[in-house]
Formats: C-alpha cells, sequence, structure tokens
C-alpha cells in the first residue's frame, strides 16, 4: 500500500498527500521555527524562543547547577570506570549505556581530569591556579550552566527542525544561492541561523546530526562547523557593551557580517577544509537529494520533500527518546571534555606566556595595518583559541577605541575556541583534528583582519 502511495506522488505530485501527512510537517515545522529561527527582543535583548526557555530554566537553578553537573561528571567517569570492568565480550555496543560510557583511554582521561578539576572548583580546594574565577571558576560557574540549559532545550526541540521536513524545504529552495557561493547544500542556511539568532553551539549541535544522519558529507560538515558557527546578535553586544563599543554597534555588527561572509567564501576552498573528502558518514550513507527535477519549481518540490520526510515518522515516542538520549550523551560525554580542556586552555592563556608568544608575529601585520597599541592587541589576536571571551578581556584596557573595535570583531569571527567550539567538534564524529582546528582559526585570523582594519579605518573612524 505505501509502495502504491509512493508511486502515485511520483506522478500526480505534492496534491497527492492527505491533510494529516501536510499538518504532519506544517505545525512540528512552525513550532522549530519559532523556538529557533525567530527573533524575540526581551529587556532589550535579542533572543531566540530556545533562549527564553533556557534563560528562564538557568535563572531559577543557577544557585544549584554547578553542584548539580559536577554530579554529572563524576557520574560520566564512574560509569566508564564500571563499564570498563565488565569483561569485552560481555560489552553490548549496541546499547546506549555502554555508548555513553565505554570510551578509548584518551577520552577517560579526560573524563578523570574533568571530575578532578570540577570537584577542585565547587570545593575550593587545591591548587589555585585550577579552581581560580579566571580559569576552573569560569567553566564551572559560567561556562557549564549556559552550556547545560542550551544543550538541555535544544537536543529535545531540535527534531522539529530535523525530523518534520523543515531543513529539507529550506535546503532545496535555497541550495542555488549556498552551492555556488559556498559549495554547501542549502539546509546549511538553517545551520547558521539557528546560530546566528540563538547560539553557535547550538548550530554545531545541528551541524554533527545532519552529519551522522548523512545530509552533509565530511567536507560539508567539516566547512560548516568552522564557518557558519556564528556568534549570535546577543553575545554580540555583549562583546560591545565590554569593550565600551556598544554605542557603534551596527557598524560593528556589520562589519563582524562581512568579516564571516569573506571568510565563509574563501576558508571552504583552502587547505584543509577543500581536501576534506565528499564521502558521507558510514553507518548513515547518503541521505541527501536536493537537485530538482526539470520542469519542477523549487518550492514545489521542496514542499513534497518535505512532506515525505515528515510521513516518515511515525511516532512521537521515537522522536521525544531521540531527544533524550542527545541530551544524555552531551551531558555525560562532552560537559566533562568542557571542564577538562576548557580549565586547561584557561590557565595557559592566564597563568603562562604561551599565547603572548604565539602572538608576536601578528605584530609586523598589526604596524601595517595601522592599527594603535599594536603590542598591547597582539595577544588578542591569537589568545581567541582559548576562549571567544578573552580577547575582549585582553582588549578592555587598550585606550584606543579603533583597537578595542577590530578586536570585538576579531573574536566574533575567529570562530574556533577550544572552550566549547573546538571541544564540540574533537567529540563529534566530524572528522577534523585539533591540528586543523588551529590551522583554519589561523586562516581566519589572517583573513579577517585586514578586513576588519580597513572596514573600521575607511568607513567608521
Amino acid at each position: 500500500m505505501e509502495l502504491q502511495q509512493a508511486e502515485t506522488r511520483k506522478t500526480t505530485g505534492a496534491s497527492a498527500y492527505t491533510t494529516k501527512q501536510w499538518m504532519k510537517f506544517i505545525l512540528p515545522s512552525i513550532i522549530g521555527i519559532l523556538l529557533f529561527l525567530v527573533p524575540i527582543s526581551v529587556n532589550g535583548k535579542v533572543t531566540i524562543g530556545l533562549g527564553i526557555l533556557a534563560d528562564g530554566l538557568q535563572g531559577a537553578v543557577a544557585a544549584y547547577i554547578p553542584a548539580f553537573m559536577t554530579g554529572v561528571i563524576v557520574l560520566s567517569t564512574l560509569g566508564t570506570f564500571i563499564v570498563k570492568a565488565v569483561p569485552a565480550e560481555k560489552r553490548k555496543p549496541e546499547k546506549f549505556l555502554f555508548q555513553l560510557f565505554d570510551v578509548g583511554p584518551l577520552w577517560m582521561a579526560f573524563r578523570v581530569l574533568g571530575s578532578v578539576f570540577a570537584v577542585l572548583t565547587l570545593t575550593q580546594t587545591g591548587p589555585a591556579v585550577i579552581q581560580s574565577d579566571l580559569t576552573g571558576g569560569v567553566v564551572l560557574n559560567d561556562l557549564i550552566p549556559v552550556l547545560m540549559v542550551w544543550f538541555l532545550f535544544a537536543s529535545l526541540f531540535m527534531p522539529l527542525l530535523l525530523e518534520f521536513g523543515l531543513m529539507d524545504f529550506i535546503g532545496t529552495v535555497v541550495r542555488k544561492v549556498m552551492h555556488p557561493l559556498f559549495k554547501l547544500p542549502g539546509r546549511s542556511s538553517v545551520d547558521a541561523m539557528a546560530s546566528w539568532m540563538g547560539s553557535g553551539t547550538v548550530g554545531v549541535l545541528l551541524t554533527t546530526q545532519q552529519y551522522e544522519g548523512g545530509y552533509y558529507s565530511k567536507r560539508e560538515a567539516s566547512v560548516v562547523a568552522t564557518n557558519f558557527s556564528i556568534a549570535s546578535i546577543a553575545f554580540s553586544l555583549v562583546i560591545a557593551k565590554f569593550l565600551a563599543i556598544d554605542h557603534r554597534f551596527v557598524a560593528f555588527y556589520f562589519t563582524v557580517v562581512v568579516c564571516g561572509v569573506i571568510a565563509a567564501v574563501i576558508c571552504p576552498r583552502i587547505p584543509p577544509l577543500s581536501r576534506k573528502k565528499e564521502t558521507y558518514y558510514g553507518p548513515a550513507g547518503k541521505q541527501i537529494d536536493e537537485v530538482v527535477p526539470e520542469g519542477v519549481s523549487s518550492f514545489k518540490w521542496g514542499l513534497e520533500k518535505a512532506v515525505e520526510k515528515a510521513d516518515q515518522v511515525k511516532s512521537a515516542g521515537t522522536v521525544v527518546k531521540k531527544g533524550i538520549y542527545n541530551v544524555l550523551d552531551i551531558w555525560l560525554g562532552l560537559i566533562p571534555l568542557v571542564m577538562a580542556l576548557g580549565t586547561v586552555a584557561l590557565i595557559a592563556a592566564e597563568f603562562t606566556p604561551i599565547f603572548t608568544y604565539l602572538s608576536y608575529p601578528f605584530l609586523p601585520l598589526l604596524h601595517l595595518l595601522q592599527i594603535p597599541e599594536a603590542s598591547a592587541a597582539a595577544p588578542a589576536m591569537i589568545v581567541g583559541f582559548a576562549d571567544m571571551f578573552l580577547p575582549a578581556v585582553v582588549g578592555s584596557g587598550i585606550e584606543s577605541e579603533l583597537t578595542r573595535f577590530i578586536i570585538g570583531v576579531m573574536s566574533l569571527t575567529q570562530l574556533i575556541y577550544m572552550s566549547e567550539i573546538g571541544i564540540l567538534l574533537i567529540k563529534s564524529k566530524i572528522p577534523i583534528n585539533f591540528v586543523e582546528l588551529f590551522i583554519i582559526f589561523l586562516q581566519r585570523t589572517l583573513i579577517t583582519l585586514p578586513v576588519a582594519a580597513l572596514m573600521a579605518h575607511i568607513f567608521f573612524f
């Protein structure tokens, strides 16, 4: 019967779908758009529906989150030790608990390190370099609470974007723009919008799920994750206020957008991203088809593909179950890594001269671009690899408004930072490693710095 219905639709078009099948696409997609893609102003802050939920939960339980997430991190480590104690022949890789806890030696070491850092930071014991408000305190008390609530709601509601045809519809409609300009499928525009309106981490999470579902090739997933996981408008305003340039916010964000678009056009066309293979994630295989048949409009074909995708969802229970699994996977698998690697990155940035040394090659370039206080600004060009907020911290004491403007733009356009996005990518199945991330970070810096400086000199100062 289903085969007969499919053949009928091929000959009669989208009109052959029933009202129930149409509603199965339309209603979840509208809710997904409202939660992820529609900007909302609350108390002068631009956010999205998902952000309102996340901020509301965080505000209600903020005092308890560090202790709760320390417990989650410790549970992740204990669960790993318990699973490792089970004989290899008795482990069941297909079982979800084994997927959560049966990790390799390196990830196991990070979980242990994350547990130690979290406990020391929560209890304010041990070396100050670990539990300082500049290192472990930032990760446990500032970063992890945001990640906890955002990932909770993003993981639960992301199926509204992925499972009910919205990505298929938008991807088919805008492919003519995304493919020639960025060499990407049309659905990558949804990743960018989710990042722009909400959070870069949500964009990366969306990208990894699309890759694992067979909708992005290895190259496409790598490109989207490193070029389209842009900082939200809300966070951009925070950076602007911190650097005391919020009175120039329109010019500031316009410069961020221009720099981001230029980097997104160039970076996919040069190594290492250009050398990524066009093959798909093995277990899923290629699932995407945005090519529109001749004689059919992109809009009509997109609708047909969308309803066809939504019709494959057989029950709400399976969608909810998948969302809960995603939450547990991130809380138990990713958050310990954020605690471990984020703290290490901040220790390196705050208590060692490594980033100062790495910034020396930027001095001649900053002088060439006629950027005032170049010596003070140089570390800000490289310290963003540890955390996106650190360039603003470094640049906040610089007197030149033009220099602070450029530092703010760079902190938002470099995109790759190890306290959050970098760890997400390394933990994911997207084939990109630490060295490649650092190279892409440098590429984005070298591409966007001259653009930011030129625009600052010519248009705004």
